[in-house]
């Protein structure tokens, strides 16, 4: 037996979820309840040599409260420090050998500019020697003029060379100064994924921990964990905005909408009851993994219209979404309404002293597990789960 209760609303159980509560996250598996506006989950970062190994080297306490920029982790960074020190080394070498460089090219600018006026003054030399062929003899009239042309050659030359000389000395210092600047660039990430390897909370918030395979089961990460590139590993949680992961049956998921009302419940406070709406629905179904599965779970998300000081994240809940609601009716379970085919009448069986009375009922809303009555039975009534025996053919 039964008892019809009074309730100014029918919640459909249609859409009952089993989730756990936990941080809104991306980088989130699994179900749990967080801060909405923030994308707050802290991830490892990417892989490299073998000798770059992720190792938690520190970890704020689970369930600690940090402020926004508070250190929240670590991860081993000796081999980076090392290799950022032989970055330094290098760097710092080739700025003095590109100073050296120029200091050279100077000295052969110099020198090439020296060399021309040397030539120049030959030259001048050679043409004022010309003057005196009109005193000297043939011979020696001959080798001044091939004296003037030689002196003339080598100067003109070497003015030609002028253009040649600085282009090559600009090439090879623009190929020195690029592989610094090179150098430079690798000095200057090398710095950053050293400070990548400390991570600052984005937010004012909780900490919550992952969890990671150790062994034959999950565990709490923990310092000095190994953690795979682009694993999440910590989120920081705004306790103040709450959101719900679960998941919904393929068949029901037609039947809600963003924006729906929604009632929470916790499985360890069960006399805790919060109001929250439909957030968001996946576009696509959840994984199988490697389980072959016929029925699909479609992911969806419900924000908290209201938190509670004893709500933290990773709890579990289970959900129930407003389909369809009716005012001033009595709930009554599926089970103690009966429906009459001949006449199309629902009825149920009230309880009259020690027989069971038959009663016309006008139904509302109805879902797997409740009915809404309008009329024919009050609260508090004593409804028949079953045909009673006495009343078999009636």
């Amino acid at each position: 037996m039964t008892s019809a209760s009074g309730t100014a609303a029918l919640r459909s159980a249609l859409t009952r979820f089993s989730s756990s509560s936990g941080s809104k996250s991306s980088a989130a598996s699994g179900s749990a309840t967080s801060a909405v506006p923030a994308d707050d989950s802290i991830y490892s970062g990417a892989g490299g040599a073998s000798d770059f190994n992720l190792i938690l080297e520190y970890l704020a306490p689970p369930g600690a409260h940090v402020k926004k920029g508070d250190r929240v982790a670590e991860f081993d960074r000796l081999n980076m420090l090392n290799r950022l020190d032989d970055f330094r080394v290098g760097l710092q070498d080739q700025e003095n050998g590109l100073k050296t460089l120029k200091a050279n090219i100077d000295i052969q600018k110099k020198a090439h500019r020296e060399s021309i006026a040397s030539a120049k003054g030959e030259l001048d030399k050679a043409e004022l020697d010309l003057k005196t062929i009109p005193v000297q003899s043939d011979i020696q009239a001959e080798q001044l003029k091939l004296a003037a042309e030689e002196a003339r050659a080598r100067y003109q030359q070497l003015l030609k060379e002028v253009k040649d000389q600085e282009a090559s000395w600009a090439a090879e210092y623009r190929n020195a100064e690029l592989d610094y600047k090179e150098s430079a660039v690798e000095f200057q990430r090398a710095e950053a994924n050293v400070e990548k390897m400390v991570f600052q909370a984005p937010i004012d918030g909780l900490v919550v921990m992952g969890t990671t395979f150790r062994g034959s089961e999950f565990d709490q990460i923990r310092v000095g964990d190994e953690v795979r590139p682009g694993m999440p590993f910590m989120q920081v949680v705004d306790t103040s905005s709450m959101i719900v992961n679960a998941t919904v049956n393929q068949v029901d998921v037609d039947s809600i909408r963003i924006g729906m009302k929604a009632y929470v419940r916790f499985d360890a406070y069960p006399d805790l009851v919060l109001p929250a709406h439909l957030y968001s629905i996946a576009a696509m179904p959840q994984s199988g993994g490697s389980r072959l599965e016929y029925v699909k779970q479609i992911p969806v998300v419900l924000k908290l219209d209201r938190v509670d000081p004893r709500v933290i994240p990773d709890l579990s809940v289970a959900v129930d979404v407003v389909l369809e609601s009716a005012g001033g009716t009595t709930m009554a379970p599926l089970e103690s309404v009966f429906h009459d085919e001949r006449t199309g009448e629902d009825f149920v069986f009230v309880r009259r002293g020690s027989a069971w009375e038959r009663r016309p009922v006008e139904t509302g809303v109805v879902n797997n597990v409740f009915a809404a009555i309008r009329s024919g039975v009050r609260p508090g009534d004593l409804l028949a789960a079953e045909w009673p025996i006495e009343n078999k053919g009636k």
